[in-house]
């Protein structure tokens, strides 16, 4: 644990001089920045740069070789904080029921009965799933079951929700519906959201602020705020002006 470091209580997750090597091949070098409690974060970059071992490090799934993680002003420890995660990949568990899926992490927590019913009505509620709630997921539309997988993720009321590229094999009208839901769920239950993807109008869409890394050996190249409010149009000036700039920063090393 750095001895330097003192926990500011406005922000939720606050990374220090993570670095992480895979033999002698640096893919993360000394990066910091912090994430605010409720805030809502996508993180950008070229292909290749290491977007996934970032996320795997504030998964915890691997360990960085230097640097430190802290979660309300604690080292992040899986076992202690409640870390919760939407793939791309479709997860949805298939002999599992739409409401018994969204039940599942919660079950595995052990928490008390009437905290999963409650919890789990309301996500079924604030996602329109309450026709599909006996369905199982080869039952489901694509769009339908991405939304259990959502859904699920934000019932645990996790510390961190950690999103990776989850509607990246969708099409557009998918995407913007998925989107304008999750932006729905994230405001009416004021989850901390960190969402990788590699398209640059999705981040722009959904985030208030974008961390943009850099090629290998990573850093965070640049921090933009989204300064608009949602539902964000895609054709506005201040959108695409927002969309060109972080593009070429991606594009221009």
């Amino acid at each position: 644990m750095d001895n330097q470091y003192v926990h500011n209580p406005e922000y939720k997750v606050e990374v220090r001089n993570l670095s992480k090597n895979f033999g002698d091949l640096q893919v993360l070098n000394n990066i910091s920045f912090n994430i605010k409690k409720g805030e809502f974060v996508c993180v950008v970059g070229p292909t290749g740069c290491g977007k996934t071992t970032f996320l795997n490090l504030l998964t915890r799934i691997i360990q960085p070789s230097s640097g430190d993680l802290y979660i309300d002003g604690k080292p992040a420890d899986p076992h202690k904080h409640n870390l919760a995660f939407v793939f791309q990949e479709p997860s949805a568990i298939p002999w599992k029921t739409v409401e018994e899926n969204l039940r599942f992490g919660l079950e595995l927590k052990k928490l008390p009965e009437a905290q999963i019913k409650e919890r789990v009505e309301s996500i079924i509620k604030l996602l329109g799933l309450e026709e599909f709630r006996h369905s199982y997921p080869h039952q489901l539309s694509v769009s339908c079951a991405q939304r259990v997988i959502i859904g699920r993720g934000f019932a645990m009321n996790p510390d961190l929700l950690l999103m990776d590229e989850p509607y990246s094999q969708m099409d557009i009208k998918l995407r913007f519906y998925l989107e304008d839901e999750v932006i729905r769920l994230w405001k009416e239950l004021g989850s901390t959201v960190v969402f990788i993807t590699h398209n640059i109008e999705e981040a722009t869409y959904l985030a208030e602020r974008i961390l943009i890394l850099s090629n290998k050996p990573t850093t965070i190249k640049e921090e933009v705020h989204v300064d608009l409010p949602h539902p964000r149009d895609v054709t506005s000036p201040e959108f695409i002006k927002i969309r060109k700039y972080v593009t070429d920063q991606i594009k221009w090393w």
